[in-house]
């Protein structure tokens, strides 16, 4: 009876972790296609933004405000579409005061020699930017440790990202968030930039390939109860 219930525990685990997972991937299925159409969306006031506090909501957003144009940030090792490249990040105060940002100018590749492509600076003076006040990108991997105050030399270059620890850097406080720009932001580097923006999270691919492996361990483990079960029934008999 013991090995009964231990293997219908079992398929009644594995069937929830699929079933989990295959609510997990519908969620990631409805954030994709809210992303896809944000762009579509009226932007709303930063303000408003912080204030709604959900994780999975990314505001398209009109900020007021202006670069600064002495400290930025470069996040090596990126890649979009199969080319390697960077991401810039750059400061932003906003006019209506609170935190400053990390605003993500966008992607920029290297050449074919694999060098890092130059950075333009960024626009000069009082700015009005359209956004998506989103999370920050993954961390990635540390390796030796945060190089950031050893760096002298602007913008400084990281393959781990933390925001904390860039704003002890910068010495001031910085928004959790960071600022995605949108293609028609004002920007001095003008076409330069790639701005593809995507939730950076698992795709819904990812949960359903997840899902069909609980699914195949609740199959399997019932397949063998049942084989199992057969055999002793002929051995009785």
């Amino acid at each position: 009876m013991f090995a009964i219930a231990l293997t219908l525990a079992g398929i009644a685990s594995f069937i929830e972790l699929g079933l989990w997972q295959t609510r997990r991937a519908h969620e990631k299925t409805e954030l994709f296609a809210a992303f896809a159409g944000i762009a579509q969306q009226q932007p709303g006031s930063l303000v408003a933004a912080r204030a709604s506090g959900t994780p999975s909501h990314y505001p398209l957003v009109r900020v007021d405000g202006h670069f600064d144009p002495d400290h930025a940030y470069i996040l090596d090792n990126q890649v979009r579409d199969g080319r390697a490249g960077v991401m810039l990040f750059d400061v932003f105060a906003p006019v209506d005061g609170g935190a400053a940002l990390l605003a993500n100018r966008g992607f920029l590749p290297r050449d074919a020699r694999g060098a890092r492509p130059s950075v333009p600076p960024p626009p000069f003076g009082d700015q009005t930017i359209t956004a998506l006040y989103a999370p920050p990108p993954g961390s990635g991997i540390r390796m030796g440790g945060n190089a950031l105050p050893a760096q002298s030399a602007w913008p400084k270059t990281s393959i781990y990202f933390d925001i904390g620890e860039i704003a002890a850097d910068l010495g001031r406080p910085l928004d959790p968030r960071v600022l995605l720009l949108m293609p028609a932001s004002t920007d001095a580097g003008g076409g330069t930039f790639v701005r593809e923006w995507k939730p950076e999270v698992f795709p819904p691919e990812r949960h359903l390939a997840y899902a069909f492996t609980w699914y195949l361990f609740a199959a399997v483990c019932a397949a063998a109860f049942v084989i199992v079960h057969w055999r002793q029934q002929e051995k009785s008999t």
